[in-house]
C-alpha cells in the first residue's frame, strides 16, 4: 500500500514543488527531510479517549481585537487576492488556492480551513496527554505557515484524517511540500509517528523528495 502510493506519484513534484529545491543553503532554520525525519520518534498510536471538542477552535485568533476568529485570520492570510472583512469579520470576495489540489476558490464560505496534522492524528500521536489549553493552542497554531492550510472541501473530505502512509496529495509538486510540512509539524509539536507512517515518510525522503526543505520552529509554551 504504501510503496504503491508512492509509485503512483510523479517525480515533477521534486520540481516544482516550492520546498524542493536542490542543493538548499541551510541554515539553523531548516533541515532537510532526511534529517529531520530522523528526529521524529516513532510510536505507536493510542486512539482512546478521542473527541473533536478535546481541541477548542476556532478561537478569537492573533488579534482579539480584529473580530476575527483563527479561521478568518488563516484566510485573511493565505488569500492570492485579498477578500473584503466586513462586520463581525464577515470576509466576501478575494481568491484562494487550496493548498491539496491547486484549484482556485473565490468564495470564502465554501473554503475549509484544514489543520494539516488532524486533530484526530494529533491525539493519538501524543496530544492526549496534553492540557486542554495546550490542545487549544495546537488547534489554532499560526506561528508555522503549515499548521493550518485553506483547503476545497472536495480535499478535505478526500484526506480526512489518514496520515502519509494513506494519502499526500496527487497534484504534481505538492507532495513533497505536504510530506515535508507534515514532519515538521509533528517536530514543532512534539508529536510522534506509527511504524506505518514513518515508512512512508522513509520512502519520500529517500526518493522523490529527498531535497525537500522542512523549516524549523518550536511551538508556544
Amino acid at each position: 500500500m504504501i510503496k504503491n502510493l508512492v509509485r503512483g506519484l510523479t517525480p515533477l513534484a521534486l520540481i516544482l514543488s516550492p520546498l524542493a529545491a536542490p542543493s538548499p543553503a541551510l541554515s539553523a532554520n531548516v533541515v532537510l527531510l532526511p534529517d529531520a525525519l530522523a528526529e521524529l520518534t516513532e510510536a505507536a498510536e493510542d486512539p482512546d479517549g478521542y473527541k473533536e471538542t478535546a481541541f477548542r477552535h476556532w478561537n478569537e485568533g492573533l488579534d482579539p481585537a480584529d473580530g476575527c476568529d483563527t479561521r478568518s485570520e488563516v484566510l485573511l492570510a493565505e488569500a492570492v487576492d485579498a477578500p473584503r472583512a466586513g462586520a463581525d469579520c464577515a470576509l466576501t470576495g478575494g481568491r484562494w488556492t487550496s493548498y491539496y489540489d491547486g484549484q482556485n476558490v473565490t468564495d470564502p464560505a465554501t473554503l475549509r480551513v484544514d489543520h494539516l496534522v488532524p486533530l484526530r492524528e494529533a491525539w493519538e500521536s501524543g496530544a492526549s496527554g496534553w492540557t486542554a489549553a495546550r490542545r487549544e493552542q495546537y488547534a489554532n497554531d499560526q506561528g508555522a505557515a503549515a499548521t493550518l492550510v485553506a483547503v476545497t472541501a472536495r480535499s478535505l473530505r478526500d484526506k480526512a484524517d489518514r496520515d502519509p502512509a494513506e494519502w499526500v496529495p496527487s497534484d504534481a509538486g505538492r507532495y513533497c511540500r505536504y510530506v515535508g510540512e507534515w514532519v515538521g509539524t509533528k517536530l514543532r509539536w512534539g508529536l510522534s509517528a506509527d511504524k506505518d507512517e514513518v515508512e512512508a515518510l522513509k520512502l519520500f525522503a529517500d526518493g522523490p523528495c529527498e531535497e525537500t526543505v522542512v523549516p524549523r520552529s518550536t511551538a508556544p509554551r
